[in-house]
């Protein structure tokens, strides 16, 4: 029986240090889509090496971006890929079994994240369920700027296999881009006009961290774990307190009139 052809989709944005692995481990596909935002660095000759098709497209947000490129595949089962991403083997196989008769319209695969040089087995960092696979017209990319995942109202699958997922960050761009997302996160709740009290701002956190460093054995990857771990729970506490400084604000405007 032959599998369904499959398109795999990915938006980029100067990603030359990491693009070829995600493209090598890619190559089983029937076609990969690159929607690109602008990169000048090599991102776009390393693509073409790959006969990928590429799409220029200016920025959107991560949730509008994503969706427009599924838009842009020639196939309905497509398969999301972030450029510092590739595929084991075990997973391409488990793809390529799964499309030749599949029982669901959308599947998570466990990604495994590389922290300050070691994979992470345990934690928030493995397994990292994400919806990535899917039939386009049964799930679709949700519109958040940041934080965007793969909406359905349909069951869904698990696949076995890795999907390895190596950052070239630094631990300083690390904490950057966490800074740059619980920004985004708390303007996000604040215009929702959703409120939260304070304590909420020292119980999340503290959960988060007893959650995946004691229950999901972080504590088992080391030293890398703990950071992991402490700088999630860390970033949970700052979008928290930059909400409640929404709200002090605004409660402070609206006592001066």
């Amino acid at each position: 029986m032959t599998r369904k052809p499959l398109s795999v989709v990915i938006i980029t944005k100067n990603a030359g240090k990491v693009l070829h692995p995600c493209l090598q481990s890619a190559t089983f596909a029937d076609e990969v889509v690159l929607v690109d935002c602008g990169s000048d660095d090599d991102t776009l000759e390393i693509a073409r090496q790959y006969q990928a098709r590429i799409i220029h497209q200016p920025w959107l947000g991560f949730g509008p971006q994503k969706r427009f490129a599924v838009e842009q595949a020639r196939h309905d089962w497509v398969l999301c890929l972030d450029s510092d991403e590739r595929i084991s083997t075990e997973l391409q196989t488990r793809i390529v079994e799964t499309l030749t008769a599949p029982k669901y319209k959308s599947y998570l695969l466990a990604r495994r994240n590389r922290f300050l040089g070691r994979w992470l087995s345990h934690g928030e960092g493995y397994p990292d369920w994400v919806l990535r696979l899917f039939h386009r017209d049964h799930a679709t990319w949700s519109l958040d700027p940041v934080h965007e995942k793969v909406e359905t109202n349909e069951p869904v699958g698990r696949l076995r296999g890795d999907l390895y997922h190596e950052s070239e960050q630094t631990l300083a761009d690390y904490v950057t881009k966490q800074n740059t997302y619980t920004s985004l996160q708390a303007e996000l709740i604040h215009r929702s006009g959703r409120r939260f009290s304070p304590w909420r701002m020292f119980l999340n956190p503290l959960s988060r961290f007893i959650k995946f460093y004691f229950f999901r054995l972080g504590l088992l990857d080391g030293l890398p774990g703990l950071i992991h771990i402490a700088l999630g729970s860390f970033a949970s506490f700052l979008k928290y307190a930059k909400v409640l400084s929404f709200q002090y604000d605004c409660d402070k405007r609206k006592d001066s009139v």
